[in-house]
Parts: structure tokens; sequence; C-alpha cells
């Protein structure tokens, strides 16, 4: 098979949870321990670093992954979901997975995933491994997938544990309390094995507090050695960060490539992590450290996070994709000068839509679209649950009518901000590259 029949034929036989929810959902780690035997423990060929987190894992991992690179060290990085390309989610120093490795690596074990039908994640994370393996890497982060104790990236044993914060999200898998989903995101801190909390929550500290304890492994709360309280917009494009440790002033002008406010926590998370793999002999500067935040986006390709990409009207991007999220980017928004905001959303269908709805401002445009995967929430359906909390809008088939008739009332002093999910971004990204409708000017 090609790369193409490759991606085709796991889809099809191995559903992707980004693409059809619960169905995909593989409860347990049968399967995973399944593939650890089979493909002789490959993640015990290299360290790895674990990360988990309602929010900000992805922007963590990226990087922590590229201030490892800038330290000289061989970095994998494996996380999910992808945007365009599958490759995204598997990448040695940024670059992506080659095409004939995944075509490969399927047709040489197909007949055995046939055997016991293993989920498109669990593939995938063993695909990460492997590759890593091959490639001899010295280091990997891993994201996690879902939650964190069942999830299939659980069989390794890192050198260091991270978990960026818990919110209300997944909550049919997870729980329905904060307390329950700490408990999930918990399963990761290993005996023995640090852990770096990034936000201090009243509900999830005692949860982390306990389980570190029972494991003894040494727990960091980031938060209370780093503060990042504003940042400012450097003339370059970057955002620039003043860092207090424990209240003195520790990084003056620390430039992000990543231009959300969220970064800020974000950012002393990966500080945190840092002082932490200084500390287990991973040779880190400060000049590693400046350069690799600074460099996040050139090192290891991220997009989707207050991503800029027009001007007259303003156009952003933003990956945020439940209410936690969502909240924080409409701080974001209200901070931005412009003269009407024109909202793209769109959402699947497992979100809490009423409930992220509280945190949308009544004073926008808004343009209420389907995502192109089966989980979506149709487009009518949601302009329904945004008119029953008093937010009326216009209902489009997809992104294509949806940003058309945002952009063609849009004046140049205004913003149009598309967010709801990964995948509405992943479509409006798809879009942007066919001929004629890029907007960057």
């Amino acid at each position: 098979m090609n790369y193409s029949q490759t991606i085709a034929y796991i889809l099809k036989q191995l559903p992707m949870f980004q693409h059809v929810g619960k169905t995909a959902y593989r409860e347990g780690l049968d399967n995973t321990l399944k593939l650890d035997t089979y493909f002789c423990h490959p993640h015990s060929h290299f360290k790895t670093i674990h990360v988990a987190g309602t929010n900000g894992k992805g922007s963590v991992s990226h990087m922590l992954a590229s201030v490892l690179q800038e330290a000289g060290y061989k970095v994998g990085l494996y996380t999910s979901p992808h945007l365009i390309d599958f490759r995204e989610r598997i990448k040695i120093n940024g670059q992506m997975i080659p095409k004939k490795f995944v075509s490969g690596f399927i047709g040489e074990h197909k007949s055995f995933f046939e055997g016991f039908t293993p989920s498109f994640f669990e593939i995938s994370v063993y695909l990460a491994f492997e590759y890593f393996r091959q490639e001899k890497v010295d280091i990997a982060v891993i994201e996690v997938g879902l939650g964190g104790r069942l999830d299939a990236t659980n069989i390794i044993s890192p050198v260091l544990s991270v978990i960026t914060n818990i919110g209300m999200d997944h909550t049919d898998l997870l729980g329905d309390t904060l307390a329950k989903i700490a408990a999930e995101k918990a399963g990761i801190i290993k005996n023995n094995t640090p852990v770096v909390i990034g936000e201090t929550q009243a509900e999830t500290i005692p949860v982390f507090s306990r389980v570190a304890q029972k494991r003894n492994a040494p727990i960091t709360m980031a938060d209370a050695i780093y503060k990042i309280d504003y940042s400012l917009k450097s003339l370059d494009g970057y955002q620039v960060f003043n860092v207090a440790k424990h209240g003195e002033v520790h990084y003056v002008n620390l430039k992000c490539g990543l231009l959300g406010h969220y970064q800020r926590k974000n950012a002393a998370t990966v500080l945190a992590a840092i002082e932490v793999l200084q500390q287990l002999a991973i040779h880190i500067t400060e000049k590693d450290i400046f350069s690799g935040i600074r460099k996040v986006i050139v090192n290891t390709g991220l997009s989707g996070r207050w991503q800029i990409t027009g001007h007259n009207p303003a156009t952003i991007c933003d990956t945020a994709h439940n209410a936690d999220g969502i909240k924080t980017v409409m701080q974001q928004v209200n901070e931005t000068p412009y003269r009407k905001l024109h909202l793209i959303l769109g959402f699947v269908k497992d979100k809490n839509v009423t409930d992220i709805m509280k945190f949308l401002p009544p004073k926008a445009s808004y343009y209420f679209t389907r995502l192109s995967v089966p989980r979506s929430l149709g487009e009518n359906e949601l302009a329904g649950l945004a008119k029953q909390c008093s937010i009326n809008g216009k209902a489009f088939a997809g992104i294509e009518d949806a940003y058309s008739a945002a952009k063609s009332v849009a004046g140049e002093d205004d913003l149009i901000m598309i967010t709801g999910s990964n995948f509405l971004v992943a479509d409006f990204l798809n879009l942007l590259k066919k001929p004629g409708k890029a907007v960057t000017r």
C-alpha cells in the first residue's frame, strides 16, 4: 500500500476517536500490553517525558521539545490530534515521520493488528515508539491522548511527568467532577518519578498530592515557583514575558513564538519542568530556554494556537474546544482591538455547548458551521442551542461558506475569530491552502 492507501486503511479498520467519538475508545490497557509485548517494549530504548492535562498539554509538549532540541538532543515528539496531516503526530526534531515508514509499518504488521483490532490511537502510539527506537532518539516528549490512567501512552516509564491543568472535558469518560478527572490524569504519576503540576486548583491538588505521596513521586507546583502575570507583543511578532521566580525577577524579555495569552501558564509549566530536568542531569542552558521557547513554531511546526492568518480584517484561529479553553480565548479577544467581532464556531457532538455559550459575548456576529468529521454537531442544532442561550446567528454547511459570509461583511477594522474545535481549525487551515483562499497579507 502507498501512504494514501495506508491512511485510508487504518481509518477504516481502526476507527479514530477524534472522528467518531466514544465508539473508538478502548477501555483499559489490554491492547496496549499486547502491542508492547509484540514490539518488545520499544519505549524502553529512550528517555521519555509524559504530558497530560485538559488544556495546554500540546503547547507544553511542543515547547519542551523545542528547548531540548536547542540543547542539542535528538528529540521525538508524539502529540494528538493532528490538524492536516496524520504525520504531524510523530516528529523528530520537528520533521514529520516519513510516509514510507508509516506505510511500511502498517504493511509489515497488518496481520497482527487484524487479529485483535486495536484502536487507531493505540496503533499510532506504537508507530511513534517504534520510529523513535529505530531512529535512536535521545529523549521523546509524549502527550497523553485522553485522560491518563488508561491511555495507551501510559505504558512508558518517564523521567518526568507533567500535568498542565484540569478542566471539565470528556466527562462521560473521565468523570463529572474536577477531582474525578484529576484522578484519571494522576494515573501518569509513576513511582519515584518527579511530577510537575502546572496549575494549582483547590479541587485537584489534594488528589495529586495524595497520589504523589503514595508513589514517592517528588511533586512541583509550577505556579508556586514561576509567575508570568502579563506579556507584551514585540515588533518582530513575538509574545514577550518577564518571568518572576519566587517573587523575584528571573527571566527578562523571554520571547515566545506562540501568541495566546494562555501561553503564560504553559510557559511557567515548561520552566518548572526544565528545572526538574536539569536536576536529573539533562543539560539545558538558559540560552537553550530562550531560543527554544522563541523558536517553538519553527522547531516543531505547532499551529492553531491564537494563529493570526490575516489582517484587514484581522483573522485568528484557535483550537480551544471546551469551556475553560473558550473562556481563556474570549478573555484575549476582549483585550484585542476591533470594531466588530465575527465568531465562526463549530463543535463535536459530545461537548457541553450550553456551558461554553456562557463565555461568548452577546455583541458579535455568529456563524455556526458543521465540521468535516462524522462526530460533528450539526450546524442547525448548534444554532438552536445557541438561540436557547440568547445567541443568534446563521448556520452554514461548512467552513468555506461560513468564512466567505464573514469575510464578505467584515470591515478592515473587524476581527474574524475561528474557534471551538481542533477540526474546525483544521478545516480552516485546509481551506487556506486552496488557490486564492490565503488571507495573510
